[in-house]
């Protein structure tokens, strides 16, 4: 069994969020309801001062909070390692969003229920990429095998400003910033 992730090229991300809104755009989501954010991070220890953004989204954990805290038992982990929430079984009570570590699910308001991330799978399944890595001007995010992530680029989960990747085993794979180096 083969398990989808993430790679994400920090170098060479500028923040600019078109994946953002891509994500946004292709899931129809309402104001304030992202299932991917560009976060920024800044050390301003002067006169080192180092700034950089990532793109985050459900990353599909080898061991999801979100999955083992749901009470109504309406989130899954696939066949191909996706981490997917069946809305119709979804009780709306956000535990999924406030156990997961990396902020992933939002509760959408409009329908009473929680939504994340599906690695676009509508898009997938008619032969496109994900709206995030299709739309990613500075090709800086990259999805598939993670293990082939992994070997192709790093083996790293962790960056300073998310959370530790022990607690989950995010399916996500890191390129850090030159000022991380």
């Amino acid at each position: 069994m083969s398990q989808l992730g993430f790679y994400y090229d920090i170098d060479r991300c500028t923040g600019c969020k078109t994946c953002q809104i891509a994500c946004k755009d292709v899931n129809d989501n309402e104001v304030g309801v992202l299932f991917r954010e560009v976060l920024s991070f800044e050390n301003d220890t002067f006169p080192n001062t180092k700034a950089y953004s990532v793109s985050m989204s459900c990353n599909h954990c080898e061991m999801p909070y979100c999955l083992a805290n749901c009470p109504a038992t309406a989130i899954s982990k696939q066949e191909d390692g996706r981490v997917i929430i069946d809305q119709e079984v979804c009780i709306g009570c956000q535990t999924c969003v406030n156990v997961c570590p990396y902020g992933a699910p939002s509760y959408i308001p409009e329908r009473k229920v929680s939504g994340k991330c599906d690695l676009c799978l509508a898009l997938v399944q008619n032969g496109e990429q994900p709206a995030c890595v299709a739309s990613c001007l500075m090709r800086a995010i990259e999805w598939g095998d993670i293990s082939e992530l992994r070997s192709k680029h790093s083996n790293n989960a962790d960056i300073v400003g998310i959370p530790s990747s022990e607690q989950t085993n995010p399916n996500v794979t890191f390129k850090l910033h030159r000022s991380l180096l």
